[in-house]
């Protein structure tokens, strides 16, 4: 019998969707392969991928864009350099590695790659593509934002831009405009200097000030918490800003994280990311 797939969970009435965190259904999973990728969106998921700039193609314009975290080729991928040096070409004749770095048969994917994917799966109600980019504004000329444009334009209504850095959010999302907006303002420090000087409700001004057509939030579960543990309510205070939040990310999935879900949907959080959402569903079930 095929089990449901982990979309969600309810705690105390409550429904907190399970994010698959780079593309992984479970632990097990090596990240970003196409094959859970489309796992997910055909259950209605929502789904985490990264991307990062890769080199122009000869005679191209502009940067592409690649479905890996690392700067780096050598752990996640049969290759090795930079991400930044290795053209599509390159990047097509590659394999992703498993969690033990063994080479797998899943290859590497290039956004127009995921694009393709998501216009041949049929998607479940409710499924989204996260789509987290990890370099900044300072890579983003034109050129490699109409290619952005070109590949994301055709799936944007189901996928949402995140990153770190607000310019980067606001240039690639304005070159898109159905593409859904979302923004981490956990980076940089950000998380210490707000738990030190407890500047909590200058921190939420701050990020709404940044990034004012973001839908999502993202914050790390150590702030989420800790600021908890002081009375004060952050999920709550960007819902009253009419923003979800995602809390992220509960890796390793025991008895111990179970109860921090669990104390995550309790306080409202829309979206919990995580690298186990079978492992939550089973030991919550």
């Amino acid at each position: 019998m095929t089990r449901p797939a982990p979309v969600a969970i309810d705690v105390d009435g409550h429904r907190t969707l399970l994010k698959w965190h780079r593309g992984r259904r479970t632990a097990t999973d090596a990240p970003f392969t196409p094959t859970r990728i489309a796992d997910g969106l055909r259950a209605g998921a929502s789904v985490e991928i990264d991307l990062r700039v890769h080199a122009p193609d000869p005679g191209g314009h502009g940067h592409g864009f690649v479905v890996l975290h690392d700067d780096l080729l050598d752990h996640a991928t049969t290759g090795t350099g930079p991400v930044a040096l290795a053209t599509s070409s390159q990047l097509r004749r590659l394999h992703l590695r498993d969690n033990d770095s063994r080479p797998t048969t899943e290859p590497v994917l290039l956004l127009a790659d995921l694009a393709a994917l998501m216009t041949d799966t049929a998607l479940g109600d409710g499924a989204m593509l996260q789509l987290d980019f990890k370099d900044d504004a300072s890579v983003l000329d034109a050129g490699t934002v109409a290619n952005f444009a070109d590949a994301v334009s055709p799936v944007a209504d189901a996928a949402i831009l995140s990153c770190g850095d607000a310019a980067a959010v606001r240039i690639l999302t304005d070159a898109v405009p159905a593409l859904h907006v979302g923004y981490d303002p956990c980076h940089h420090g950000a998380i210490d200097r707000v738990l030190r000087w407890r500047t909590y409700r200058r921190f939420v001004d701050d990020a709404i000030a940044k990034s004012p057509r973001a839908e999502m939030i993202y914050l790390d579960k150590r702030l989420v918490l800790t600021a908890a543990d002081r009375g004060v309510d952050l999920i709550g205070a960007f819902h009253r800003r009419e923003r979800a939040v995602d809390v992220y990310t509960v890796a390793d999935v025991d008895a111990g994280s179970v109860a921090i879900i669990r104390r995550l949907g309790a306080l409202g959080a829309d979206q919990i990311t995580t690298d186990d959402p079978q492992r939550v569903v089973e030991l919550l079930g």
